[in-house]
């Protein structure tokens, strides 16, 4: 979809006029046009908001040749939009947040905290320090403004003008509670000079604690929470009374770290260095809570065992199992080890571990605080509300699944009234919207078998905006809700949206959007619906001026019971003679990600080379196979505990229907992808030898017990508990079924799928005397590829491969 080009664009005229044009000639499409810098394709526009006027749009453009982020100014009325030089770029505005009444604005600029008085538009800036601040936001009664710096909060009174520390907390032991042993107490019955001095001290004291509760202009003094513990995060209340704290044990240990060889460095010598834990080598570490009165300075250990299930054990069968099978094995050390604890440990969910919500939500009167905390067996997510009378927690809402719970769609607030909940919850099998007033019945305020991601309360409280794909799975588009329920109404028609902001005033959108060969562009629309302003085309005319080949959406029906299969199919429409074209299936990585929608793709590069391929002859299909994203609960969850056994089905059946609907030759189907699809890849191959003519496994994983704790125990469990899970679902345990040809690449300095998982398998394969494998390493590339280079020699390849081994006809 071609976007217009708004007048007042004047900051694509600065771009240098050498990254206009593709480096390949003659405007033919080749392997050195599809892999070169994307710079010629074009920028996305990201990161889009709102001046704190809302007469502006700002947003950030890629910099032609550099990593560097551009910032943008754009006029929604006009679509003017100019490239801010740094003398603008230290005036403008930050994402802001506003108080209740839209007083103030406050917002942070490089690191810095900025007030804004919104009458005069009078500009105040707040901090001026070489650490970070973040997350200002105001008071409940809107007279100061509240920031953190790490895990400390600050408290600027906008009267005064003056910040101070809201709470200094201490990780130790009070030294003033500390009591006398026998050894002290005989030491002042002895001594009169020790009791004076004793009294002297304990008067100062008296009297330094009584001038500071007499002056509110002294920071506050520290409050000791023992020894034992460190912090993890800090949330202050508005009303600047209470502070929760999320600790860990001191010292946790993450376990040992493998190490990765840049052989490639500046200094001429091979370096290493550590990456991240393998699977069950030392669990997550458990978190608690404790709730901190600062007005009274005290402090009162929040307690989990009241919450339901927390003393269940969900793997008891799984743990039996294992267990029987140590103790026959005479491994009882082992088997002892795998006891279920008594109280399942939990850690608090934040925005770092779930892509949405935060693990710690104040109302805006501060009456009011929520916590979401997750089991670390990952089989429990909760959101409990805090009882500060009794000062617990006290269970609002409880999400059970069998397999995991997801790291996607945990966002969770408080409506206006600062006493109902609202949050995203699975428990349909989508994700949908729910609101709950404490201790009452939840409300879904959307339902259906589509996805609910992105919740945005308005301004007012009257709104919800989110993004769905009520219309198909890979159709995504702006709806809102009334808060209070009703009907769930679409605001956008592109089928490619990507992202929305709000308006300060609420009464505008302002959406980035794509298509399959279309960047992120930003339009501007009325937050009712209505026509959008297209305000950017980022793209260059050497890409836009190719006839890109238009991916047709297709449903692969389903063998196994899985229903409809959404892919993506590149090539003629027509049916064509039987077994007369040669196929590739494209494998998409992570897992759980979508990659059949109507939006531009990650995986662009992969997207221009199906064209070439298409080119040369072939059809290419790209499913989204079970595990994918955007599908519901159950999709997501088919493959616990046997990773790569739904998904080939599903990539068979999409071979089958290549065979059937588009004249393919089943001995002329070829597969590739990278990560999860390397990994899938080398599983098709595997499981099922003789399907594939060849494949590609990029960055694969090939042994699931030497990746990361965070992805694979979700799906798996933990390796000592569930080594079945492992086994079934590792490709290295079915090395010996390799007969076709095999090439597999990898990036020498991934810290993500390490390079040793593809030399182990490869080294598998010299053990068992197999033929036709090969292995392809990059010194200078992570687990995203950033050289052209490197990714032209890796396609090049790829290309090779398939123009040998599949799109040859066979006897």
């Amino acid at each position: 979809m071609r976007r217009m080009l708004f007048a007042g664009l004047a900051a694509l005229a600065t771009l240098p006029a050498a990254a206009l044009s593709p480096p390949a000639s003659g405007g033919q499409l080749d392997l050195e046009t599809i892999m070169a810098n994307p710079d010629w394709i074009g920028a996305a526009v990201e990161s889009p908001y709102w001046s704190v006027d809302g007469r502006s749009l700002y947003y950030a453009l890629k910099r032609d040749g550099s990593k560097v982020r551009d910032l943008y100014r754009v006029d929604p009325s006009s679509g003017q939009s100019v490239r801010l030089d740094p003398a603008a770029v230290a005036q403008a505005d930050g994402p802001a947040v506003f108080d209740r009444a839209h007083r103030y604005a406050a917002f942070v600029r490089h690191g810095d905290v900025f007030l804004v008085e919104l009458a005069n538009g009078r500009r105040v800036q707040v901090t001026r320090s070489s650490e970070a601040e973040s997350a200002p936001r105001f008071s409940s009664d809107a007279r100061s403004l509240q920031y953190r710096q790490g895990n400390n909060w600050f408290v600027y009174d906008i009267a005064s003008g003056v910040s101070a520390p809201a709470a200094v907390l201490r990780f130790v032991d009070d030294p003033q509670a500390k009591k006398p042993d026998a050894l002290a107490r005989q030491q002042l019955e002895l001594f009169k000079a020790l009791r004076e001095n004793k009294s002297d001290k304990d008067a100062q004291r008296a009297n330094d604690d009584a001038l500071a509760a007499a002056d509110p202009g002294r920071a506050p003094k520290p409050i000791y929470l023992g020894e034992g513990g460190e912090p993890v995060d800090t949330e202050l209340s508005p009303d600047g009374r209470w502070m929760l704290v999320v600790t860990q044990p001191k010292g946790a240990k993450e376990g040992k770290q493998p190490q990765v060889t840049h052989y490639v460095t500046d200094s001429g010598y091979a370096e290493q260095q550590d990456t991240r834990t393998y699977v069950g080598r030392n669990d997550p570490v458990p978190q608690s809570l404790v709730l901190v009165d600062l007005k009274a300075a005290t402090f009162y250990p929040l307690k989990t065992d009241a919450l339901p299930g927390i003393k269940d054990d969900p793997l008891k069968d799984i743990r039996a199992k294992t267990v029987a099978a140590l103790e026959k094995a005479g491994k009882a050390d082992e088997a002892k080890a795998l006891k279920a604890p008594e109280l399942r440990a939990v850690r608090i969910v934040s925005g770092a571990d779930d892509g949405g919500g935060g693990g710690i939500v104040w109302s805006d009167d501060g009456q009011n605080a929520a916590v979401q905390m997750r089991a670390i067996d990952n089989k429990d997510r909760w959101i409990a509300s805090v009882d500060f009378d009794k000062h617990a927690l006290v269970n609002q809402h409880r999400l059970t699944d069998n397999a995991w719970i997801n790291w996607n769609f945990n966002d969770f607030g408080w409506l206006n009234d600062g006493r109902t909940l609202w949050y995203l919850s699975e428990e349909s099998g989508y994700s949908q919207l729910y609101s709950k007033t404490l201790g009452g019945k939840a409300k879904a305020l959307t339902s259906g078998k589509f996805e609910v991601s992105h919740p945005v309360l308005s301004e007012d409280g009257q709104w919800f905006y989110l993004r769905t794909n009520q219309v198909a799975p890979y159709s995504y588009d702006v709806y809102r809700v009334p808060s209070a329920g009703g009907a769930l109404s679409r605001l956008t028609q592109y089928q490619g949206m990507n992202d929305f902001v709000l308006s300060p005033d609420g009464r505008q959108l302002a959406v980035l959007h794509s298509s399959p060969y279309v960047l992120p562009q930003l339009a501007v629309q009325d937050a009712a619906g209505g026509t959008p302003r297209e305000l950017t085309n980022t793209m260059k005319p050497a890409y836009t001026a190719h006839t890109w080949l238009q991916p047709e959406i297709v449903g692969v029906p389903s063998a196994h019971g899985a229903g409809t299969v959404w892919a993506k199919y590149y090539g003629p429409a027509d049916a064509g003679a039987a077994a007369s074209r040669p196929a590739v299936i494209f494998v998409h990585g992570a897992g759980y990600l979508q990659n059949v929608t109507l939006s531009y793709s990650n995986y662009f590069r992969e997207q221009m080379f199906h064209n070439l391929l298409v080119s040369q002859g072939y059809v290419v299909l790209d499913m989204d196979y079970r595990a994918s994203e955007g599908y519901g609960r159950d999709w997501r969850t088919a493959i616990y505990r046997q990773m790569g056994h739904p998904e080939l089905d599903d990539l068979l059946d999409g071979k089958a229907w290549l065979v059937k609907n588009r004249g393919v030759d089943p001995k002329r189907v070829g597969i590739y992808g990278g990560s999860y699809g390397g990994f899938m890849t080398l599983m098709s191959l595997l499981r099922a030898p003789g399907e594939f003519a060849a494949g590609s496994a990029l960055r694969p994983v090939t042994d699931w017990t030497s990746y990361n704790h965070e992805y694979t125990a979700n799906i798996l469990n933990d390796p000592q508990l569930d080594p079945e899970a492992y086994a079934t679902s590792s490709p290295i345990e079915y090395a010996d079924k390799l007969q076709d040809p095999l090439l597999m690449q990898h990036g020498l300095i991934d810290d993500n799928v390490l390079a040793s998982d593809t030399v182990r398998l490869y080294q598998r394969f010299i053990e068992l005397h197999k033929n036709n494998f090969w292995i392809s390493l990059y010194p200078m590339e992570r687990h995203g590829f950033t050289h052209p280079d490197s990714w032209h020699d890796e396609y090049r390849r790829i290309d090779e491969l398939f123009n040998t081994y599949v799109k040859p006809i066979k006897p």
